[in-house]
């Protein structure tokens, strides 16, 4: 086994767009979002012109390429290039690896995904924030290499087990989306049941109108808790690690400081993610992005997320953002108008509280096993190429299915 250095079998960024490349020329861009850390290519639907694409639309990238982000390195944006019939250009994050004679194209994406690889790469990146790492810099990386006959069968048993590892990631996320819709199903359910539900207009049910946050943040170490969307998803658990707004900032945005209680919902690109303000975020502020609605005191505030929750909040809210050109965006009339299916009665509610409360508790112990299930077999996959690639396994007699790490 040799140890050449990657430039020594691999030609990097041969196929540049120079700034003569005619206007006209169509392409598929691609840029560092679409590439994930499973070396999966997401192309997109539409193809842009030469003469109006990003300055970093460059890197023109043949099928069979690798593709090495060189920015934010610890994303493991690494892929092979896939088999287009439109050309497929990269952003210049990326450094485009086609190999020579001496390496099997396949052997060489495999080994771009290897822990070695991934943590030479990391290891040699510049910066905190934004890590990043010379196309030169990946080129004189080492390289153990096989004969092409031993490299060939590493990537032919690599290609067949890491599909068969993909196939079962794929089955786990098919039973994710299952597992949604059902509980989606069983709160539709549950209100559809209540015994003493009236159709009711969610406006009636607020204390004060719902609000909008902060339409423009600045940022400081000291000030006011700056909730998100996508704090939204463990409100609770982030709390200590919230970002944090001038406090007069937030003077001038009074209205939707938080009170504990408060039902906090995203109404910006992903609607309906919720969660209740605990006391320990009294006096934070929300984002333009998020509404805080406040309730009249019999109001039983978990009852109303867990309807948002169901398919009847979610078809209204498509109707309501239905014309939205770039993305749906809720506003609080419309919201306000929403109409569900409320118990009058205090004792029925509370009944429908703890039964959603046993639904959703059930639902989070399933999702978290096939989450888990999904987290071990991305684990595998990484374990499995690595150790194909540097030559711990025999792949003439291994199988894949005993390697654990």
């Amino acid at each position: 086994m040799t140890s050449p250095r990657i430039k020594d079998v691999a030609r990097i960024n041969r196929n540049t767009l120079p700034e003569s490349t005619d206007p006209n020329f169509q392409f598929r861009y691609i840029d560092i979002g679409a590439v994930d850390n499973l070396g999966r290519v997401t192309i997109p639907d539409s193809e842009m012109i030469f003469g109006s694409a990003p300055s970093r639309a460059r890197r023109l990238a043949p099928a069979g390429a690798v593709v090495v982000s060189t920015v934010r390195t610890y994303l493991r944006a690494i892929a092979a290039v896939p088999d287009f019939a439109t050309p497929l250009v990269f952003s210049t994050g990326f450094a485009v690896l086609e190999a020579s004679t001496l390496i099997d194209s396949r052997f060489l994406a495999h080994y771009c995904r290897s822990q070695d690889f991934i943590d030479e790469v990391v290891a040699r990146s510049v910066g905190v924030s934004y890590p990043a790492i010379n196309a030169a810099d990946i080129g004189n990386l080492p390289i153990a290499l096989p004969g092409t006959e031993e490299q060939r069968r590493i990537a032919d048993f690599l290609d067949a087990e890491t599909a068969r590892i993909d196939g079962l990631d794929a089955s786990r996320s098919v039973q994710l989306k299952l597992l949604s819709d059902r509980e989606r199903a069983m709160l539709d359910l549950s209100f559809q049941e209540a015994r003493s539900g009236a159709p009711t207009r969610l406006k009636y049910l607020f204390s004060v109108r719902p609000r909008y946050g902060v339409l423009v943040p600045a940022f400081t170490d000291d000030g006011v808790p700056f909730i998100r969307v996508n704090d939204l998803l463990d409100l609770e658990g982030r709390a200590d690690g919230l970002r944090k707004i001038p406090s007069d900032l937030s003077a001038q945005y009074a209205r939707s400081v938080v009170r504990p209680g408060d039902l906090l919902m995203s109404v910006v690109g992903t609607l309906g993610r919720a969660a209740i303000a605990p006391a320990s975020l009294a006096g934070a502020n929300i984002a333009r992005a998020v509404c805080s609605m406040r309730f009249m005191p019999d109001v039983d505030v978990q009852l109303v997320k867990a309807w948002l929750g169901t398919s009847f909040f979610h078809e209204q809210a498509l109707v309501a953002t239905s014309t939205d050109t770039a993305q749906p965006t809720l506003g609080m009339e419309d919201l306000g108008n929403f109409s569900l299916n409320w118990p009058s009665d205090p004792q029925e509610r509370k009944h429908m509280i703890r039964e959603i409360s046993r639904i959703q508790s059930s639902m989070r112990s399933l999702r978290e096993k096939l989450e888990r299930q999904k987290s071990v077999l991305t684990e595998r996959r990484q374990a499995l190429i690595t150790a194909a690639v540097t030559g711990q396994i025999d792949v003439s007699t291994a199988s894949g299915r005993g390697i654990e790490e």
